[in-house]
């Protein structure tokens, strides 16, 4: 079993700051670029597999809301699995949502992607 370490965001591979750039600038073209051609993001619940996928995934994200993004945690999982932790603001139900974009990375390009709530620490 790993242990996660604590990180700086800043000492997230440069693969996964680009893609994070981007998709908070809403670049669907440029946060594209930093996947593999067979990478796969999971976002709830749904699968997308493939760069055409993927971008229809980047496009329509969240696309009927008017929101801001905050990298707030990362974490080093291993040599190529990292955590990096958004807080989501905006007109959404709820409001504000805390996220974990768990990233794979080969060769400095993600492989895969999943998106999924951060868990609140157990006491």
């Amino acid at each position: 079993m790993t242990t996660p370490t604590s990180i700086q965001p800043a000492q997230l591979p440069a693969v996964v700051g680009g893609y994070l750039a981007a998709h908070a600038a809403h670049e669907a073209g440029t946060a594209l670029r930093s996947f593999a051609p067979t990478a796969v993001v999971v976002d709830e619940g749904q699968t997308f597999r493939g760069t055409d996928e993927i971008l229809g995934f980047l496009r329509n994200a969240g696309a009927e809301f008017t929101y801001t993004t905050e990298l707030i945690g990362a974490e080093r999982l291993d040599d190529a699995r990292w955590v990096a932790t958004n807080r989501i603001e905006g007109d959404f139900p709820g409001g504000i949502a805390e996220l974990n974009y768990g990233f794979t990375v080969v060769d400095d390009l993600i492989t895969r992607l999943v998106i999924a709530p951060a868990t609140p620490p157990t006491p």
